[in-house]
């Protein structure tokens, strides 16, 4: 549906929505263009507004966005309309610096103070019956948790979907890397607006009427790069996780939070960890009783990756998708008019099962049933490739020779597959390419004889050391088919010099063995009997993460590379394993 932008108000006869699970009444819907509202410093933010066209009064269900109101409303165009017309006022609203909206734009920066002044302004409105819910996907959801934060009185739920935790470690960085794809993406596409209000207000043909010869004319004075996204220069002049990150980590806050969550997450999400986090972070220390008794989870498979059936090489099945749109609806049913719709007698958690490619109802995460399993590294010290010898079960290790490889920062490992919204491949893509470097070190089990299942967090424990002063680890957990088809379930990073702490770096002294433990975050996979289960180590994951340039030097000032030779040890002095939650 294409909205008028010239049309104050805009009058939609209501859909036909037989179809929705929540439907009863279906009312007309009015919807009022760029309405405006004062923010305590005087910045002037814009919404459309869409509501029943009848009397009384109703509930509010807001989102705050910085990707422009006018095309982007929570799962797709014609959200607002199903949601005035099954009785909720919808109010999207472009957030500060960004579209009709006047300010400076700088990511978490505002979305505390804009989004308590927003929620008490949409709750005072004449058709708003004070109870206010937030919606929406991504940074949408930062604009609700952040408001949450700030605890406004008529805040009475939020829904955040595929959104972030702690915006250092799952949203900028991961591992004390650089999310280099995702942020200089994400960058790019913010400065194209900041670059277009500036063009509006500073060019003028005044600027080049003395300017010969005439072919010299300017047309537009786009002026510096200054300006345009300096936060990007901030973000990489605070590589740990210091007091500029921990102003808005809402893992730091979760206590403030007094309201219900309905949280999404995404197996294939690059904030999958930061999703998780915050159903865990409330459920636990949520600041009402209210809160902590009232979180609940659904885990899809693709999220930034996709939200279609088939993600990457893999089709999922036409169930793999849920109506996001419905199940927000039904939550804030529940939660806002006190509808008893069902939802308070289902299991807390729902997760999609991949391998088995099926839904499943759970009392909780992770898993109290599953259990903490070893796969422990093995070689003859010629792991390297996909022809190596590596090998992976649950025996301990003795006597091994340990695996070496050589990591160019030049040549790096290239990004294939994953959570990477930014990049020509996302989700499941087979990584036997990559397997035939080097430099990527590859364990596998013999074939599972029975189906096996993985549910939970997975991490890797390595005993490793380096020719250099600083260095990464890659980890990447594979699903291999009977036909050879190395499928990627998930994946991690990290930088040497954090290995005790993001907030205090480290150097190694080279040749020095260590221990390192890599969050691969977490999945829900069946290998089915006959598959095999494969583990990757390397030392790059570009451009995803940015290239360690093995010299110590920090990301937004170094130049110089050098090559390291990296040392991974399984002995029974250094058992290095992959730990897996195996589901009985």
């Amino acid at each position: 549906m294409q909205l008028n932008r010239l049309s104050p108000v805009v009058t939609i006869a209501a859909l036909a929505l037989a179809t929705c699970a929540s439907a009863r009444e279906a009312y007309e819907v009015t919807v009022d263009l760029n309405v405006t509202m004062k923010t305590r410093d005087g910045v002037t933010l814009s919404a459309d507004v869409y509501r029943p066209k009848a009397d009384g009064k109703f509930p509010v269900l807001l989102e705050r966005t910085p990707y422009d109101k006018h095309r982007m409303t929570y799962a797709g165009v014609g959200f607002g309309v199903k949601a005035a017309s099954q009785g909720y006022v919808y109010i999207i609203q472009d957030c500060r610096g960004r579209f009709m909206s006047e300010g400076d734009w700088y990511p978490f920066k505002y979305e505390s103070q804009d989004g308590y002044d927003t929620v008490e302004w949409a709750a005072a409105l004449p058709y708003s019956n004070g109870k206010v819910g937030l919606v929406g996907m991504s940074y949408v959801g930062v604009t609700q948790m952040l408001t949450a934060v700030a605890t406004p009185p008529h805040l009475a739920g939020i829904c955040p979907v595929i959104t972030g935790s702690n915006y250092h470690e799952n949203w900028t960085y991961q591992g004390g890397a650089f999310a280099q794809s995702f942020d200089q993406g994400w960058t790019t596409y913010f400065a194209e607006d900041t670059l277009n209000r500036r063009a509006r207000q500073d060019t003028s043909r005044a600027h080049g009427e003395d300017i010969l010869p005439l072919g010299d004319y300017p047309v537009l004075v786009p002026g510096a790069s200054s300006g345009l996204a300096d936060y990007y220069l901030d973000w990489l002049a605070h590589p740990r996780y210091d007091d500029y990150w921990k102003q808005w980590s809402l893992e730091e806050q979760f206590s403030k939070i007094k309201v219900p969550g309905f949280h999404v997450a995404a197996w294939y999400d690059l904030f999958q960890d930061g999703s998780l986090k915050n159903y865990l972070g409330m459920k636990a220390q949520g600041g009402s009783e209210v809160a902590r008794n009232n979180q609940r989870l659904l885990v899809i498979v693709g999220g930034h990756a996709g939200l279609t059936p088939k993600i990457g090489d893999i089709d999922f099945g036409k169930d793999s998708v849920p109506d996001l749109v419905a199940l927000t609806l039904r939550w804030y049913d529940y939660v806002l008019k006190g509808i008893d719709n069902g939802l308070s007698r289902e299991k807390p958690v729902k997760i999609f099962v991949m391998g088995r490619n099926a839904w499943r109802e759970e009392e909780g995460w992770p898993l109290a049933r599953a259990k903490s399993t070893r796969y422990y590294l093995h070689s003859d010290g010629k792991a390297n490739t996909l022809s190596g010898d590596g090998r992976s079960d649950t025996t301990p290790p003795t006597n091994e020779t340990p695996d070496q490889y050589i990591y160019d920062p030049a040549d790096p490992v290239l990004t294939r597959g994953g959570p990477v919204p930014f990049h020509e491949s996302a989700g499941p893509v087979d990584q036997r390419p990559t397997e035939s470097r080097q430099d990527v070190l590859v364990y596998t089990t013999p074939a599972f004889q029975k189906n096996t299942e993985v549910t939970g967090p997975v991490t890797l424990e390595l005993y490793m050391s380096s020719s250099a002063v600083d260095t990464d680890f890659t980890g990447k957990l594979i699903d291999v088919w009977p036909n050879g088809n190395a499928e990627n379930l998930l994946d991690g990073i990290l930088r040497a010099r954090y290995r005790n702490s993001m907030e205090k770096a480290e150097f190694m002294n080279p040749g020095e063995v260590y221990k390192l433990t890599l969050n691969l975050w977490s999945t829900s996979n069946v290998f089915l009997a006959g598959h095999k289960l494969r583990l990757e180590v390397s030392s790059s994951n570009f451009p995803r993460f940015d290239r360690n340039l093995n010299t110590g030097e920090d990301p937004e000032s170094g130049t110089h590379m050098v090559k390291a030779t990296n040392h991974i040890y399984h002995d029974r002095d250094h058992p290095s394993a992959l730990v897996l939650p195996l589901v009985p």
